[in-house]
């Protein structure tokens, strides 16, 4: 007992912040930011705000300081914060379910133009980030965002994050289940709300019906997925505490059948449990997937039951297994006889032009219906049958490809040292040369190759659960020079295994696409049929993979 009331558990009385974060919401309440942001700061300007806010509770609204520029990996994590800050911020916009229309397109589309430089970033979440914004200027892009129904509330800090869905949510013809009521009813009920508004960490959601497992429930904090019980009745699976970083988990089945009805009520329970029972001495330690390694399913589950839900949830069967491409890229029927086209934009990266252009594009073949994915890529839906073809066309105009190669098709990136204050290397624009590079050296190769890149070890990217995963670090080049470059791990599978880490396996950035090429070639020659590359790296000698 003495050593949980030591890791700060609300339920079990001990209240007292144990760290700056804690105390710092424990002063205030990071959703009262947003009225000083507009009657404050936004008039006063940058040098007017309080450093508690700057680098906490702005985060409650999705605002995050960019790193300054011209200062190198080697100093992340020892300059102070107000050496790193520039005056400039990245802003997230919320957009639970991947699901927007044209209009709302459009008006983040003009925001980024007029206030962020034209940048836009589609990310592995669904969301669309910001760059370059003035904290002047937030107050005119919320009420523009709002006046569509998009905000940025909780899109970031120690709160319920974007809820994920799968893009095809409605429309999948091999769907078990469609989520959209379901995400909108936790997202309107519970998002915003003061009662989960102080979480010990972030907390990440997957609610989906998708037979592809889209939305990777694996490695999320909470994940409802889709499933058809004894009966014959659709509901959901509930896994819980998943997560990466530096402590990859892959989550835990309760074991449970949840109904439609009953899922924002479960997921209030599961969040209840985090924010009482979470350990918040230990910020490396706050996450729901630390509780339930040592509690186990069983406990957690009868807490849940028990001490929230008021009633025992039914045991239920486990989803089936995912289909082996999880994304929706390419062009497919859709269950009413129309289609939706997938399109890659390489590693996420688009512009405000390029958003106008889809919502266009949206409209002219389609509905205007727009879907994000977790995949960094989007999905135009409602296109008739006759004019795909002529929409691939169109976006292929402005480099958006239905039909990529494996290398745009599965390489994924965090947004790196070019804006974000915890890299330590540049990823977007390596991921972008990478995949050329890949595409000119290997132009014949078609088996399925994620390759994911993050900047630093906190795998925004996903790196443990990517064929190829590639974390930056500092490493020492051929000259005894300390450059960027990035440790590799090989052979990761989501819901499966963690990439293998080999002994001193490293590359610095430039030397990146010869590795990754003669790795590739060895794979290629050496599988058997049907051999994935995870299989591979797992038999293979460890000089194969060098």
């Amino acid at each position: 007992m003495k050593r949980k009331r030591g890791e700060g558990q609300w339920a079990l009385g001990y209240r007292e912040p144990l760290n700056k974060n804690e105390e710092n919401k424990k002063n205030d309440d990071g959703l009262n930011v947003r009225r000083r942001i507009i009657d404050i700061y936004s008039k006063a300007g940058f040098d007017s705000i309080d450093p508690a806010d700057l680098r906490g509770r702005f985060r409650w609204y999705g605002l995050y300081t960019q790193r300054r520029p011209g200062i190198d990996g080697g100093k992340t994590g020892s300059l102070p914060d107000e050496e790193l800050d520039d005056r400039y911020f990245m802003l997230r916009v919320r957009i639970d379910g991947g699901q927007l229309d044209a209009r709302q397109l459009r008006v983040i589309g003009d925001i980024s133009n007029r206030y962020a430089r034209g940048t836009a970033d589609v990310t592995d979440r669904q969301n669309i980030q910001l760059h370059w914004i003035e904290i002047e200027s937030v107050p005119a892009i919320w009420e523009a965002l709002e006046s569509v129904g998009l905000s940025t509330t909780e899109a970031c800090g120690d709160t319920p994050r974007v809820i994920i869905g799968c893009p095809l949510a409605g429309i999948a013809e091999d769907e078990i289940i469609d989520a959209t009521p379901q995400i909108a009813e936790v997202a309107e009920r519970y998002i915003g709300s003061p009662e989960f508004s102080n979480l010990p960490r972030k907390f990440k959601t997957a609610i989906a019906g998708c037979a592809s497992h889209c939305t990777v429930p694996e490695i999320n904090d909470v994940a409802f997925v889709g499933v058809r019980n004894e009966a014959g009745e659709a509901g959901y699976d509930l896994l819980v505490g998943g997560g990466l970083s530096t402590n990859p988990m892959f989550a835990q089945r309760l074991g449970t059948f949840v109904k439609p009805e009953q899922v924002h009520e479960v997921w209030k329970g599961v969040v209840s449990v985090f924010r009482d029972y979470g350990y918040r001495r230990l910020r490396s330690r706050a996450r729901i997937k630390f509780l339930v390694k040592d509690w186990g399913a069983a406990r957690f589950r009868e807490v849940l039951e028990k001490e929230y839900l008021g009633y025992a949830l039914p045991d239920g069967p486990a989803a089936d297994a995912p289909l082996p491409h999880r994304d929706h890229v390419g062009v497919h029927r859709q269950k009413d006889g129309n289609f939706y086209v997938g399109f890659a934009p390489r590693v996420g990266r688009l512009n405000g032009d390029l958003l106008n252009v889809i919502a266009d594009l949206a409209t002219e073949y389609g509905s205007g219906r727009v879907r994000t994915t977790a995949e960094q890529k989007m999905v135009i839906l409602d296109v008739p049958e006759e004019r795909t073809q002529a929409l691939a066309d169109a976006l292929a105009e402005h480099d958006l490809q239905v039909t990529p190669s494996v290398f745009r098709r599965q390489t994924m990136a965090c947004t790196g040292i070019e804006y974000c204050k915890l890299a330590i290397v540049e990823t977007k624009q390596r991921g972008m040369d990478l995949i050329e590079e890949l595409e000119k050296r290997l132009p014949d190769f078609d088996q399925p190759l994620s390759i994911n890149i993050n900047g630093c070890p906190n795998a925004c990217a996903r790196i443990q659960v990517a064929d190829i995963g590639l974390k930056g670090q500092l490493v020492v080049d051929e000259n005894g020079e300390q450059v960027e470059g990035f440790q590799i791990h090989l052979g990761g599978q989501v819901g499966a295994s963690f990439g293998k880490k080999v002994r001193g396996l490293k590359t610095t950035s430039a030397g990146l696409a010869d590795y990754v090429e003669r790795v590739v070639r060895r794979y290629d020659e050496q599988r058997a049929e049907g051999e994935s590359f995870a299989e591979w790296v797992a038999r293979a000698d460890d000089a194969d993979l060098q």
